[in-house]
């Protein structure tokens, strides 16, 4: 039997558990090792907190707390809401601990000393304001392919782009908003370059095959850049994290991404003292990385990297990254608190974890990103946990209960229609076990609730609610036939839902069964005892759901008006003005009011509206660049300025005659300039 070994990503300890870091990577993990155990594997789930990342001391330095107060608080929020909600680690660790200070420590020493680090002097962002070098996530600035303003010195959250403090156009300085002059420093880097042969070979032929395509391009991406794979720094300058271990390396600590993967190593040490090699130095273990996909770099290219350049260390097997989970449309963002907190849904729904889960993983983004809704929740939890899984075991133990006193009844003779039912139950098995071995969540989970469906059409096709008044007998045997099917979705929802599933092993009395137990058609006996029946699940009602969405509109709400608070507290945020103009100049604009009679969208374009618009003695079509800003449809009446008698002129083959003026607020956004009152179309501005 081979080892297994299945790491999730070590989450930041700066702040809670939301259901984006569910989607990305916990929940996909749990699922697998869950059916690994139910395969009798040997199989071991690590994680932990990274609790070394400039997140943490710009957390500190926001809160006015240390970076171990802020460490210890979220350390323990992320693990009790990660046990409530189901994530059945192996062990929880963290990255402060001394265990993991002695690996990562010596994990440098015995690079440094092999001569695996090349040491260099270079240039780097240097806060004078603040007097201190800026770690990676300490510069902001535009990013260089996508143009987003806030794209931090490592990476873009907006595109998922890996960058360097370098590329960034117009940086600033977190700690003081100045920007950041360069100053030498020394470091000690990895030479990336001389493992790129063996990444390519590792990765472009060893894994092209098996790997999920987004994991395989953004890796193949990477090895077939133009200028290739370049040393990077294992060391900063910083003074929140694993010192370096070496003289002359004084006020320096590890890189977190040299740092943060070995946590998955000191882990299993502090799990299995005597026994962690068996997992991580035995040719035969399977290493499985579940990341997001912004982690997919770290975990292919640079921490195989360090593990060929120590040696004797397995290289992961798999790494099934997910995309991004959005939510109501807008990306999740914890500066923003546009989220939905695990801690926080755990109070708000207690008792319903698996109803989460079912949604996240019914709605994974598994190959491309995928949207989190709260009245997608509501349906899927009503119109299919309710509905389909929760009525047909509710119907088959009711009326178990009210026939035969709650005893499993005779089986009698199977028909054809028993043994399709659980032929069927037999193969769709196979192929949901198969389904998680390949990563297919949704795929796996589909299949779990199509034997429910089989179910509720069995009992719809032989009604024994009718059946009992003419053939007891009979009777009898299509209520086994459905107990075995509740039997049998007891064990193959454990991977998906554990609380519901042990919840209605209680209610039929049967223990824990292992996946490939061949009698999974015949789990229970004449006879047997059931305990009484309850609710699998129960409808979840408007309000609670109108809770949740009010409370997002609310932060959204106060986003905006910090985003307006601040606008209005920075300096030089307004455009220069332009040059003076006559008064004579002024007075050939003929600014008049108008109202919007018709709006559409300018097909291929993301920005235009076709605009048919009343200015009194007559209609006229503008051609306005506001569709990032207003749907069509919301816009029919609006009152508007224009300038009426700006000469027209052709846009995407559509003639404009004007232009509707427009104010832009704080944030960008544009908004309509009109009058207080409404006013006769055609109404002059003075």
């Amino acid at each position: 039997m081979k080892p297994i070994l299945v790491t999730a990503a070590l989450p930041y300890a700066n702040g809670p558990v939301h259901i984006g870091h569910l989607a990305g990577c916990y929940i996909p993990a749990d699922v697998f090792v869950r059916y690994m155990r139910l395969k009798g594997e040997d199989v071991k789930f690590i994680c932990g907190s990274d609790e070394h990342g400039v997140p943490i001391t710009i957390k500190a330095k926001a809160e006015g707390i240390t970076p171990q107060q802020v460490v210890d608080k979220y350390h323990k929020m992320m693990g009790d809401s990660f046990a409530e909600f189901g994530i059945s680690f192996d062990i929880y660790s963290r990255t402060s601990n001394k265990k993991h200070h002695e690996t990562a420590s010596g994990f440098f020493k015995q690079l440094y000393d092999t001569g695996k680090f090349t040491e260099q002097v270079t240039e780097q962002y240097y806060d004078e304001e603040a007097k201190q070098f800026l770690a990676d996530r300490y510069i902001e600035g535009t990013c260089p392919k996508c143009g987003n303003e806030k794209a931090y010195g490592d990476q873009c959250e907006n595109c998922g782009s890996s960058l360097s403090p370098s590329d960034l156009i117009n940086p600033r300085s977190k700690l003081s908003g100045s920007k950041p002059v360069m100053r030498e420093t020394k470091h000690w880097f990895l030479p990336l370059n001389d493992y790129a042969p063996w990444l390519r070979e590792y990765i472009l032929v060893g894994h092209k095959n098996d790997w999920k395509p987004n994991v395989y391009g953004q890796c193949k991406s990477w090895l077939d850049a133009g200028d290739g794979l370049q040393p990077r720094a294992m060391t900063r300058d910083l003074d929140w994290g694993v010192p370096v271990p070496i003289p002359g390396a004084e006020g320096k600590v590890l890189y977190v991404w040299f740092d943060a993967p070995i946590g998955y190593i000191s882990a299993t040490r502090e799990l299995l003292p005597d026994k962690w090699e068996h997992y991580w130095k035995n040719p035969d273990s399977r290493l499985i990385h579940f990341i997001g996909k912004d982690n997919i770099v770290f975990h292919c290219i640079i921490f195989p990297a360090i593990l060929k350049a120590h040696g004797g260390y397995v290289v992961p097997e798999n790494v099934p990254a997910n995309e991004f989970l959005n939510l109501e449309g807008d990306k999740i963002s914890t500066s923003r608190n546009w989220a939905v907190w695990l801690h926080e849904y755990l109070n708000d729904f207690p008792g319903k974890q698996d109803v989460l889960r079912y949604t996240l993983i019914a709605t994974a983004p598994e190959t491309k990103d995928n949207d989190f809704t709260w009245r997608d929740f509501q349906a899927r939890n009503n119109s299919e946990l309710v509905a389909i899984l929760g009525n047909f075991v509710n119907r088959t133990l009711v009326l178990t209960g009210n026939y035969y006193g709650g005893k499993v009844p005779a089986k009698g003779n199977y028909t054809e229609a028993e043994n399709t039912l659980i032929n069927f139950i037999t193969d769709t098995k196979k192929q949901i076990g198969e389904s998680i071995e390949r990563y297919r969540l949704r795929e796996s989970l589909s299949l779990l609730m199509d034997i429910a469906r089989a179910g509720n059409k069995y009992l719809a096709d032989l009604e024994p609610w009718k059946l009992i008044k003419t053939d007891a007998d009979r009777t009898a045997t299509v209520l086994h036939a459905a107990l075995q099917v509740s039997g049998a979705l007891s064990l193959l929802m454990e991977p998906f839902l554990p609380h519901t599933g042990k919840k209605l092993r209680d209610m039929l009395g049967i223990d824990n069964h292992q996946w490939d137990d061949h009698h999974i058609g015949n789990l229970l006996a004449e006879g047997h005892q059931l305990n009484a029946a309850a609710l699998l699940f129960d409808k979840i009602e408007d309000p609670a759901i109108e809770a949740q969405i009010e409370k997002l509109a609310a932060t959204k709400a106060a986003t905006v008006a910090t985003q307006a608070a601040e606008a209005a507290t920075t300096e030089n945020k307004s455009e220069p003005a332009k040059p003076e103009t006559t008064f004579e100049e002024f007075m050939k604009m003929d600014i008049r009011i108008g109202t919007i009679l018709e709006a559409e969208r300018v097909p291929k374009t993301d920005k235009l509206l076709k605009l048919l618009v009343s200015t009194g003695d007559e209609k006229r079509t503008i051609v306005s660049g506001i569709a990032a800003h207003y749907a069509p449809e919301n816009i029919i009446g609006q009152q508007v300025t224009l300038l009426a008698n700006l000469a027209p002129r052709k846009i995407k083959g559509i003639e404009s005659k004007g232009m509707i003026l427009m104010a832009e607020d704080e944030t960008g956004k544009l908004v309509f300039v009109m009058p207080s009152e409404s006013l006769r179309d055609g109404s002059g501005v003075k």
